[in-house]
């Protein structure tokens, strides 16, 4: 297989010659047993590598039962990986040495580079540029390297790799971190899953985690992808992968830690503020159906269940509980996680009703008490593939309280033998019993692909995640946009747009605010707001006056001008009916990720309500109406309480419009409209205020 990358890296990588190489030099390899970087070589020569192994050291003539080479230029043939077992001053000669041996890549494991400093920074800049010029693929820095179980490619000295890893579960794990990873790892196996392949890309000077990704998602040995990110500074790359793993149907689990995923904002407007800096991230992940971890706990969880199940279609679940108190912190634990636990169907109950107790309870969550197993144990499984058969259940979990020992062996095989290829709904359990008196049994379910919880909100925080999103959108074409420049001020690029908004004049004198407040003020008051350099919110700074008639709009102009510092001028506006005031608002593209869109409940409160709807731009019209549902406020746009429905129409043909324009003029930073004043149904939205900010 191979790969085009972007500029400044080569293209057509063969990623199989780095992941099954037919020959693998060790520069630096030591004989010492102690020493870390002694493990790569002796796992290589006892654990079933098939390809050709070669040592390279000018201390050793032989090294594991192999031929050591003085230099890499003494080697009889090409080799295809390099693994360079020196310090950081040696790395940048062994990665040109590398390319001269006629590799694909080599694995930098010296750490002392961009994590280390300024001068540490320069040398890791140097290694990428001896990559390029050398025309081979780096790995790292200060990375531990990569592990792949078909060719049984030990390329790692994390002691994670001391287990036997023996098998392949189908399984791949990639990251930045290597003593995460090693963690991870070794957390794996210690459940039964051997991976298939491991990579730590550590400090990423070349080669990261998101192209490693993209040749794992379509290896046919994996079916999962789990990713530790640190930092994803490149949104495009990171939705390549996305895309790439649905195209392929290949499941992504992404653990992320960093917060700073776009960079920091100048936020300016509403918008930019009270957006978090991965708001991107996470709808690109939920646009391609990427499951999102909060900790390690979760990452294997995910994996182990999308591995051995299906994948929800929905995000309703049912609980099945041996305690009636698990099965209440279990239906708070799911609804907390935007999970609904709908009613049960009149059959469901009654098939349930022969198998569970009297004093048990039938609705959702199902409490089958202890006393069921008094009936035989086979029942708790059959009352499972009855819930999970009703067709208002897209998830099932279970929870068990003190089931232990041979009673826990035998109601692992039942549960497993009743969900497990039969049932349409991946299901998870929640054992609330000492692991030690449990173990056998959460073997079984393990084996099943059935994933086994010590917690039951850890259980539900994965549940939600494996849901899918409400929304999920696809990408949008956008609208036939003028080919014109960005209008130069928030007004003109309204007008360019089609949106509405009052009839005003721009004025820079008390006389000129006279004139222009008597051709507007005809008929009603008006509406005066000072106009400054980087004057933002004009309500904080106490720069409007609302309900100026013609006759005062000369002292206004005045006051107005002395009371905001910096004043070059008082926009007067014609005032607008009332209605209820949205804030729409985008922010343009940055650092590959696409732009956003945020609708909300607008006005000098829209900070207070933080009633917000956040989708990536552009959008549909059904996307934007779709997105007005989100918002609490919605029953007042759909006609509250026997109150008239307002003009959504119009609301939605603004949000389509802005999200089209964010996503049209690349140079375009921020857009918002706060407020649009939506009118009755039939009468329009008005915007009566706007930012712009260009990059």
């Amino acid at each position: 297989m191979t790969d085009t990358v972007g500029a400044g890296r080569r293209a057509g990588t063969d990623w199989d010659r780095v992941f099954r190489p037919r020959a693998v030099a060790l520069l630096g390899a030591t004989g010492r047993p102690e020493s870390l970087m002694g493990r790569p070589l002796r796992w290589l020569a006892e654990r079933g590598y098939p390809g050709r192994i070669y040592p390279v050291n000018p201390k050793y003539d032989e090294l594991a039962g192999a031929r050591c080479y003085p230099t890499m230029d003494a080697l009889p043939e090409p080799v295809d990986l390099v693994l360079a077992l020196v310090p950081a001053a040696a790395s940048v000669d062994a990665v040109r040495a590398a390319g001269a041996a006629g590799a694909e890549a080599v694995v930098v494991f010296a750490s002392g580079f961009a994590e280390v400093g300024p001068e540490g920074a320069r040398l890791q800049r140097r290694l990428a540029a001896a990559g390029r010029d050398a025309g081979v693929r780096v790995f790292g820095p200060n990375c531990q390297g990569i592990y792949y179980a078909p060719s049984r490619l030990f390329a790692t000295f994390s002691a994670a790799a001391e287990r036997p890893l023996a098998d392949s579960c189908g399984i791949a794990y990639v990251g930045q971190s290597g003593a995460l990873g090693g963690s991870v790892l070794d957390l794996a196996a210690e459940r039964g899953l051997d991976l298939t392949a491991w990579v730590s890309t550590g400090n990423q000077a070349d080669v990261d985690l998101t192209e490693v990704g993209r040749w794992l998602v379509r290896d046919p040995e994996v079916s999962v992808l789990a990713v530790y990110a640190e930092s994803i500074a490149d949104g495009e790359a990171y939705e390549l992968l996305a895309a790439e793993a649905a195209r392929a149907g290949t499941a992504l689990v992404v653990l992320r830690s960093g917060r700073s995923v776009a960079g920091r904002r100048a936020a300016v407007s509403h918008t930019g503020a009270m957006l978090a800096d991965d708001t991107a991230f996470t709808l690109v992940s939920h646009r391609h159906g990427v499951v999102l971890a909060n900790d390690v706990d979760e990452l294997l969880a995910a994996a182990t269940a999308l591995r051995g199940q299906p994948r929800p279609a929905g995000r309703r679940i049912a609980a099945v509980s041996t305690s009636g108190g698990a099965g209440i912190l279990a239906a708070d634990a799911c609804e907390a996680n935007g999970l609904t636990l709908p009613e049960l169907a009149p059959h469901t109950r009654r098939g349930l009703a022969r198998l569970v107790p009297e004093f048990g309870a039938l609705a959702n969550p199902v409490d089958v008490t202890a006393q069921l197993f008094n009936s035989g144990r086979s029942a708790f499984g059959e009352v499972c593939s009855i819930v999970a058969a009703d067709p208002s259940v897209d998830a099932l979990l279970v929870l068990l309280t003190m089931v232990t020992g041979d009673a826990a062996v035998e109601l692992a095989e039942d549960l497993a033998r009743a969900v497990t290829g039969v049932s349409r709904v991946p299901c998870s359990v929640v054992w609330l019993a000492g692991p030690d008196r449990t173990a056998p049994a959460r073997a079984i379910l393990g084996a099943a692909g059935i994933p086994v919880f010590s917690s039951v909100t850890v259980a539900a925080r994965v549940a939600g995640a494996l849901a899918p999103h409400t929304s999920l959108q696809s990408p949008t074409p956008q609208a036939g946009l003028p080919r014109a420049p960005l209008p130069e001020d928030g007004w003109a690029l309204l007008d360019a747009l089609g949106i509405g908004r009052p009839d005003a004049r721009l004025v820079h004198t008390a006389r000129q605010a006279a004139d222009a407040a008597a051709e507007l003020g005809a008929d009603g008051p008006l509406v005066l707001k000072a106009v400054a350099p980087g004057l933002e919110h004009k309500s904080d700074a106490g720069g409007i006056r609302l309900g100026v008639t013609a006759a005062e709009a000369a002292a206004v102009f005045d006051d107005l001008v002395t009371a905001v510092p910096g004043a070059t001028g008082v926009l007067i506006q014609r005032t607008v009916p009332a209605g209820l005031e949205l804030l729409v608002g985008a922010t343009g593209g940055r650092e590959g990720w696409p732009p956003l869109l945020t609708v909300g409940l607008g006005g000098v409160g829209t900070e207070i309500h933080r009633d917000l709807a956040t989708t990536l731009a552009p959008v549909t019209p059904e996307a934007a109406r779709a997105l007005l549902r989100e918002l609490r406020c919605w029953p007042l746009l759909a006609g509250h309480r026997g109150a008239p429905p307002l003009d959504v129409d119009a609301a939605v043909d603004a949000i389509t419009r802005v999200g089209h324009a964010v996503a049209h003029w690349p140079e375009l930073a921020e857009l918002e409209i706060n407020p649009l004043i939506v009118g009755p149904s039939g009468q329009g939205a008005v915007a009566v205020d706007v930012l712009m900010k260009e990059r």
